[in-house]
C-alpha cells in the first residue's frame, strides 16, 4: 500500500465511516453500477427511490428517473439539473394522479432514511471506451455520488497542485464522472481544500477552517458530518449566469456562518438589527442574495416581504443581474418612490429591490408587519443623512440587516453604520470578515503601491489646496460625492487633463503595460479624473498600443456630444467588453474608467491599476479592490499581490489616503519598495546558501548537488519554498534596473528549482515557473541548464548497460532509472497493461527510499530489476506473438508459475474474451472464476490457484 494511500485515503475513510458514511468494498460498488461507466449504484438508488416515493414512484418510473439521470450531459448545464434533482426539484408524470409530482432522490429533513456510503479507486471510462480516470475516494447518498477526493502524500510541496490538477483531468477526460458530484476536496492530511465540481479555477478552491488547526479527522468529520453536508447540498451551492455563461459556487464557511446568523435572528424574533461586516472580495452580494432565498423558500410561518436596498443606479442594475443569474425570479424592482409606495400599501409578499432614495419622504408607518426583512447593501453608505430615518419610520416593525465592507475610519469613529446597525450587538456587529483574514484564506490577495515618477505626479500644493485639505473629503462614502467635490476643483482638473500631461501619462503607461504587465498574462485598468479624461487617455494610449486593447466604460448621458457621444458603448457592446475582459486570450486588455466598474465589478485577471483620480478612504478602499481577487489557470499562472501605480500622489501620505486604524492598513497595502528591499534581502542572505549548487558546472559538482538536496527532504523543501516565493517577487519588480547585480544568480537559482523538481521530485516544474522566470530562462544563452551526470535518454539492453558501467554515484544512477521509467510508463501503459505492474513498484520504491525505509542499493538494485524486466519484456512479447492482454497474464503468471507457456496465457486470455463484462456483471465474475480455478487446477503446478484468479481478475485490460 503507497504511503499516500496508507497515510491520508485510509484514514479518510476511517473518518468518514465513523460518522455515518458506510464503507463500501471498491468491487462492489463497481458491480452495482454494472461497469466502469456508470454513474450511480443502481440497485441502492432503485430501492431508495421507492422507499422515499411512495405512492409517486413504481418500479417502472424508478428506472424512468435513472434513465434521465444516466441522459444528463456531461457539461455544467447538466450538473445543474443534477443538483435539481438531488434538491427534489425535478417532477415526473404520475398517471394516478393526472399531474406531474416532484421525485425525493434525498431527504433533507429526515437524515435516517438516507443511506450515506463511502468507497475508493472509483475508476470511470469515458463515453469512447479510450480514456479511464481513477478517483481516490468517492462519497455517495442514496447511491448518488455527491463528492469526490483527491488524497495525497501529508507535506507534498506540490500536493495540492497535483490534486488540483487531477481533478481538472476528470472534468476534461472523463466529464461523465462528474456529471452528478457537486463537491470536490483535495488534501495532503494537513491542509483540506474543497471546491465545487465545475468550478476548479485556483481561486474557487478554499482551505477547510476548524477549531483545532492541522487536526486531520476533526476536519474530515467536520466538513462530511451528515446534516451540515446536507445543508451544503441544499442550500450552500450556487449556479449563477451572468453574460450568458454559467458559472458554479460554494460558498464558503465565513458566507455560511453569516447567513446561518441572520436566519436565526430573524427566526428568534428578539433583536431587531443585525451587522455583516465583511471585507471588500469576501463575496457579500452573494451572501445576502442568499439570505433573501433562504428566507422566501422557508416552509415555516407567514411567507416574508424581503427588501434589499442599494444607493446607486449601477448597483441596483447589478443585483437585480444577480438575483436573476442565482435563478430568483419573483423579484419587483420599485421603479419609482410611488411605486415603492404602492408596493408597501399592497402588503406584497417577496423579494423587492429598491434604491435608498425612493424612500425619501416616504409616508410614515407605511407598513407595520414584523415579518419584513430589510438586507441593506453597502450600509456604511446608503442609510446616511435622513433617508435611513425615512426608511425607518416607513417600516417599523421590520429587521435590519445591514453588509458593509469597509472598516471603521478613524475621523468619523464609525457614526451611523455601526451605532444603527450593531446597536443590538455588544462588538458591534452580528459577524466579522476582517481584511487579514481574507489574505490568509486566500480570499484576496495584498496589495502593493508604487508611486509614479515625479514628474507625472499631480502637483502637490494643489492637490492639498483643492483636494486633500477640504474637510467635506473626509469620511465620502460614495463616488457620486466624490465626483461633486471634484468637479468644484476647476484648477486641479485642468492641470490633470492637460494634453501634455495625458500624452506622458499614456507613453508611461504603454511601456510599463507591456514590460510588466502584459508579459505576466494579467490586465490592467485605468481610473480617469472623469469622463472626458477617459476618452483622452483612450486617444492617447492608442498611439502607442493596438487599439482594440484599450476600450474606455464610462455612463454616458443623454445630451452628450461630441467624442463623448462617440465613445460610449452600447448596452450590447459593454456587456461584451465586461465579459471578454475577464477572460485572458481576448480583447480587451486595458479599461479606462471613472466611476462606472469601480464597484461590483469582479475580474480575478485584473492585476494593475493605473490611478489617476484623487479620492481617499471609503471610496479609495472600494476602488482598489478591483485588483484583490485571486486568480490562477490551468496553465499555472497565478496573480501573486495585486498592484496600484498611483500619478496622483494620493500614496505619498498613506495615513491620510486611507484614514483608518494603522493595523488595517497595513494588512491591505504596503509600498513595492518593500518588496524590493525584500528581495534584496532574500538574495544576499539566505540565497547563498544555495548558490554554489545553483552554479555548479562539472558531474562533480552535480553529485554534490544531488547529495545535498536528496539526503535531506526538508531541506529540499525549504529551498523550494524560498524559490517560490522570491520568484513571485521577481514577477512584481521585473523589468527594473533594481534587480540587475541579482539576475545572475537569481536564474541559477531558476535553473536549480528545475532540476530538483524535474529530477529529483520527477515533477514536471513548467507549470510552476511564472512567465517572467520563464522567459528569463530561455533567453539564457550563457550557461547550461542543470542535468543529471549519465543521464540515458531511451530504455533499452545497451543504455542500460552503459548505465550500470558509467561511474556516476549510486544515487545518480537511481534517479536517471526513475526518471526513464516513470516517462516510458507515462508513454505506453495506456496500450501495454503489463507495464502498469512495473511502474506501480516503481512508485512503491521510490516511496520507500524517499522515507530511508531502504538503502541506496537495494533501491538501485530494485530499479535494475524492474527496468531489465521491461527491457526484456518488450523483446519478450514481440517473439511470443501475443497481445497485450495476452502478454500481460503470461506476465502475471509467470510470478507464480515459472513453467507458464504463451499458450497457456492465450487459453486465460480467451476465458476474459467470452465474458467482457466481468468487471460489473456478478454473474460473469462468478462464472470467469470458476473456469479460471478449473484451468488453474488443471495445469497441476499452481498452488495458491485462488488467490492467482484474483490477481488475473484485477489486472488491467485494453
Amino acid at each position: 500500500m503507497s504511503s499516500e494511500r496508507r497515510t491520508v485515503q485510509e484514514p479518510m475513510i476511517k473518518y468518514a465511516d465513523q460518522v455515518g458514511w458506510k464503507r463500501l468494498k471498491r468491487d462492489d460498488a463497481l458491480r452495482e453500477r454494472r461497469g466502469d461507466t456508470g454513474r450511480f449504484l443502481y440497485d441502492t438508488l432503485k430501492r431508495q427511490l421507492l422507499a422515499l416515493n411512495p405512492g409517486v414512484l413504481n418500479e417502472q418510473r424508478a428506472e424512468e428517473v435513472m434513465r434521465q439521470l444516466n441522459l444528463l450531459r456531461p457539461i455544467i448545464e447538466g450538473n445543474r439539473k443534477a443538483l435539481r434533482w438531488l434538491r427534489g426539484e425535478q417532477s415526473i408524470f404520475v398517471p394516478e394522479e393526472n399531474r406531474e409530482l416532484n421525485v425525493c432522490l434525498i431527504d433533507f429533513e429526515r437524515i435516517e432514511r438516507n443511506v450515506f456510503q463511502v468507497t475508493d479507486e472509483w475508476r470511470h471510462k469515458d463515453s469512447s471506451g479510450l480514456v479511464t480516470n481513477r478517483a481516490d475516494v468517492v462519497f455517495l447518498i442514496n447511491g448518488l455520488p455527491v463528492a469526490i477526493a483527491e488524497t495525497k502524500k501529508a507535506n507534498a510541496t506540490d500536493g495540492l497542485s497535483m490534486g488540483i490538477e487531477q481533478i481538472r483531468r476528470y472534468h476534461q477526460e472523463t466529464p461523465e464522472m462528474l456529471t452528478i458530484p457537486q463537491v470536490f476536496e483535495v488534501t495532503q492530511l494537513f491542509d483540506f481544500y474543497y471546491g465545487a465540481t465545475w468550478s476548479t479555477s485556483r481561486k474557487n478552491l478554499f482551505n477547510w477552517k476548524d477549531v483545532v488547526p492541522g487536526d486531520f479527522e476533526q476536519k474530515v468529520k467536520n466538513f462530511f458530518d451528515q446534516r451540515r453536508f446536507l445543508h451544503v447540498l441544499r442550500d450552500y451551492i450556487i449556479f449563477l449566469s451572468k453574460d450568458d455563461i454559467l458559472t458554479k459556487v460554494i460558498l464558503r464557511q465565513h458566507q455560511v456562518r453569516a447567513v446561518e446568523k441572520v436566519l436565526q435572528r430573524i427566526d428568534e424574533g428578539v433583536k431587531y438589527h443585525g451587522l455583516i461586516w465583511h471585507t471588500q472580495g469576501s463575496g457579500k452580494t452573494l451572501t445576502m442574495i442568499t439570505i433573501a432565498a433562504r428566507l422566501l423558500q422557508s416552509p415555516q410561518g407567514e411567507k416574508p416581504t424581503v427588501i434589499m436596498i442599494v444607493d446607486r443606479n449601477e448597483l441596483e442594475s447589478q443585483l437585480f443581474k444577480n438575483i436573476q443569474a442565482y435563478g430568483i425570479n419573483n423579484v419587483r424592482v420599485a421603479n419609482s418612490k410611488q411605486d415603492l409606495q404602492d408596493i408597501l400599501d399592497s402588503d406584497y409578499r417577496g423579494l423587492v429591490v429598491s434604491m435608498i432614495h425612493k424612500f425619501d419622504k416616504i409616508r410614515g408607518r407605511s407598513n407595520r408587519r414584523k415579518s419584513i426583512i430589510v438586507l441593506v447593501d453597502e450600509a456604511h453608505r446608503t442609510t446616511g443623512g435622513g433617508l435611513g430615518d425615512y426608511l425607518m419610520g416607513a417600516i417599523p416593525n421590520a429587521t435590519y440587516i445591514g453588509f458593509t465592507g469597509t472598516p471603521i475610519d478613524r475621523l468619523s469613529q464609525g457614526k451611523g453604520t455601526f451605532k444603527v446597525f450593531g446597536a443590538d450587538d455588544e462588538q458591534g456587529y452580528l459577524d466579522k470578515y476582517s481584511i487579514a483574514e481574507s489574505i490568509e484564506d486566500n480570499t484576496t490577495v495584498r496589495l502593493n503601491y508604487a508611486l509614479a515618477p515625479s514628474q507625472l505626479r499631480v502637483d502637490r500644493e494643489t492637490l492639498e489646496k483643492q483636494f486633500l485639505s477640504l474637510t467635506d473629503v473626509e469620511g465620502v462614502n460614495d463616488v457620486s460625492e466624490l465626483n461633486a467635490i471634484l468637479d468644484r476643483a476647476v484648477e486641479l482638473k485642468e492641470i490633470m487633463k492637460s494634453p501634455q500631461r495625458i500624452e506622458q501619462i499614456a507613453q508611461y503607461i504603454a511601456e510599463h503595460f507591456r514590460n510588466n504587465i502584459d508579459k505576466m498574462g494579467f490586465k490592467a485598468m485605468l481610473v480617469a479624473v472623469d469622463r472626458e479624461a477617459c476618452i483622452l487617455y483612450k486617444k492617447a494610449l492608442e498611439q502607442y498600443l493596438p487599439s482594440d486593447w484599450i476600450e474606455a466604460v464610462y455612463s454616458p448621458a443623454h445630451n452628450d456630444t461630441g467624442d463623448l457621444k462617440k465613445y460610449a458603448l452600447r448596452e450590447e457592446e459593454e456587456k461584451t467588453v465586461r465579459r471578454d475582459f475577464l477572460k485572458k486570450e481576448k480583447l480587451p486588455k486595458i479599461l479606462i474608467v471613472t466611476e462606472k466598474l469601480l464597484t461590483g465589478y469582479d475580474a480575478p485577471i485584473l492585476y494593475c491599476m493605473y490611478l489617476d483620480k484623487p479620492m481617499r478612504d471609503h471610496v479609495l478602499l472600494q476602488a482598489i479592490a478591483r485588483v484583490n481577487r485571486p486568480y490562477e489557470d490551468e496553465d499555472g499562472q497565478k496573480k501573486p499581490y495585486g498592484f496600484i501605480l498611483d500619478f496622483v500622489g494620493i500614496f505619498e501620505k498613506l495615513e491620510s489616503a486611507l484614514a483608518f486604524d494603522s493595523d488595517v492598513v497595513d494588512s491591505v497595502i504596503e509600498n513595492i519598495d518593500t518588496l524590493k528591499q525584500l528581495f534584496a534581502t532574500w538574495m544576499k542572505e539566505i540565497a547563498p546558501q544555495y548558490l554554489p549548487y545553483a552554479h555548479a558546472k562539472d558531474d562533480k559538482a552535480i553529485e554534490k548537488t544531488v547529495d545535498f538536496f536528496y539526503s535531506d527532504k526538508k531541506r529540499r523543501e525549504e529551498f523550494l519554498t524560498f524559490f517560490r516565493r522570491l520568484q513571485n517577487l521577481y514577477e512584481v519588480l521585473s523589468p527594473s534596473p533594481f534587480l540587475r547585480p541579482y539576475l545572475e544568480d537569481y536564474e541559477a537559482l531558476a535553473d536549480l528549482f528545475m532540476f530538483v523538481r524535474r529530477d529529483l521530485d520527477a515533477v514536471s516544474p513548467d507549470k510552476e515557473l511564472t512567465r517572467k522566470t520563464r522567459e528569463l530562462l530561455r533567453q539564457n544563452t550563457t550557461s547550461s541548464p542543470l542535468q543529471l551526470p549519465g543521464a540515458i535518454r531511451e530504455l533499452g539492453a545497451k543504455e542500460l548497460a552503459m548505465l550500470k558501467e558509467s561511474r556516476v554515484s549510486d544515487t545518480i544512477k537511481l534517479l536517471n532509472l526513475r526518471k526513464i521509467l516513470n516517462a516510458v510508463v507515462q508513454e505506453k501503459a495506456p496500450y501495454e497493461p503489463y507495464i502498469i505492474p512495473i511502474g506501480e513498484r516503481a512508485e512503491a520504491v521510490a516511496q520507500q527510499y524517499e522515507e530511508r525505509h531502504i538503502a541506496t542499493q537495494q533501491a538501485l538494485d530494485t530499479y535494475e530489476k524492474l527496468t531489465e524486466q521491461y527491457v526484456h519484456a518488450s523483446d519478450e512479447r514481440q517473439n511470443l506473438g501475443l497481445d497485450a492482454n495476452a502478454f500481460a497474464i503470461y506476465m502475471a503468471l509467470r510470478y507464480d508459475m515459472p513453467t507458464v507457456t504463451p499458450q497457456q496465457a492465450q487459453e486465460v486470455n480467451d476465458l476474459f474474451m467470452q465474458y467482457p463484462d466481468y468487471r460489473w456483471n456478478n454473474q460473469q465474475e462468478k462464472l470467469l472464476r470458476a473456469l479460471l480455478y478449473k484451468v488453474l487446477i488443471s495445469w497441476g503446478s499452481v498452488v495458491k490457484y485462488m488467490e492467482v484468479a484474483t490477481k488475473l481478475i484485477k489486472l488491467e485490460r485494453i
